[in-house]
């Protein structure tokens, strides 16, 4: 099942679901407004979803055309939002690059961040960037929506109430995360407002891509209308979801509608660092991890942050490559205030 929610002029949108080929909708609303309503009652709500979106397949509901530009992030405001850092890959040659060693804690204890989670961007939607000098990235992830999870929650409770699977688009103002992190008080102006692909889908829609923590697909990051990334979202993920959920509910339960992030999804290369698409490697889902290499191979970084114009896009398609499965997160940077 595919859910989504318009923009209709009120700050959570109306619910639809949406055909397994993201052509056509039908609304959800007269069943249950929202998506965060129907995440707050799912057990009662889910079979009366299912059996619309099965009506919708098959024609015997009133359909209109699918437009994702239509679409807000599914949930366009969160009671949480927290992000992980599940590609140890990224982090450790993130680090490399300003000389900072990885302690090997790292490798068994997950990191996560809280993130603003009360006004995210939908997927067309633009990037409000004030200054080029804050340094703006795109930072492609997969995301999961929980149900209740009770705090000290296991694995197997924390795998049990996922519900919904999504893609980010977490994005960063790296010029701002130095002196924020120097403060030892973690991000906060470094990370404005993410966006989520048009659709969530249940994790029966991905079929064995999904082995009940990770999605074993190629995530889609393509910059100014170029391959960017083709890392593969199912490999080198050093934590699985399940993991980071129950890592997330250790000293406090997490409420029905909670969005757990992956963290920028990054593949290594015959055990090292990564190579551009463009030079037969599967690329990078970050401006950052690209900088990153060129500092390390060259001395210095070459690529530079998004500018003003620069447009992203973050999608994920099937198995076959023809069909995609969320949506396209696809965004433009634009001035704040122009």
């Amino acid at each position: 099942m595919k859910l989504a929610t318009l923009k209709n002029g009120t700050r959570d949108g109306k619910l639809v679901v949406v055909s397994r080929d993201l052509t056509r909708f039908t609304d959800a609303s007269f069943l249950v407004p929202t998506l965060q309503a129907a995440l707050d009652d799912w057990r009662r709500i889910l079979p009366h979803l299912a059996a619309l979106a099965e009506s919708l397949e098959h024609g015997a509901v009133p359909s209109q055309r699918f437009h994702e530009h239509d679409a807000h992030s599914p949930l366009p405001r969160a009671y949480q939002w927290a992000d992980g850092s599940a590609y140890v890959n990224h982090v450790e040659l993130v680090r490399k690059a300003r000389g900072a060693t990885m302690p090997e804690s790292f490798w068994t204890d997950p990191l996560m961040y809280q993130g603003g989670s009360d006004s995210f961007l939908g997927p067309r939607d633009s990037i409000p960037l004030a200054d080029e000098n804050y340094g703006a990235d795109m930072e492609a992830e997969v995301a999961v929506i929980v149900d209740d999870v009770p705090m000290d929650a296991s694995v197997d409770e924390a795998r049990a109430a996922i519900r919904l699977v999504m893609l980010v688009n977490d994005v960063s103002l790296r010029g701002l995360i130095p002196a924020e992190l120097a403060k030892g008080f973690g991000f906060f102006q470094s990370k404005p407002s993410s966006a989520f692909s048009p659709v969530a889908v249940t994790p029966d829609e991905l079929g064995d891509a999904w082995d009940g923590g990770k999605v074993s697909l190629p995530l889609l990051v393509d910059l100014n209308g170029k391959p960017f990334g083709r890392a593969n979202a199912g490999i080198d993920m050093t934590f699985d979801f399940p993991q980071l959920i129950a890592h997330a509910a250790k000293t406090r339960p997490l409420v029905a509608g909670t969005i757990i992030g992956s963290g920028t999804v990054s593949n290594k290369l015959d055990g090292g660092p990564g190579k551009p698409v463009g030079e037969g490697g599967v690329g990078y889902s970050c401006i950052a991890e690209l900088r990153t290499i060129e500092t390390i191979e060259s001395g210095a970084p070459k690529t530079p942050f998004l500018h003003f114009g620069d447009t992203v896009r973050i999608e994920m398609k099937d198995k076959t490559g023809h069909h995609s499965i969320f949506g396209a997160i696809e965004q433009t940077v634009e001035k704040h205030g122009s």
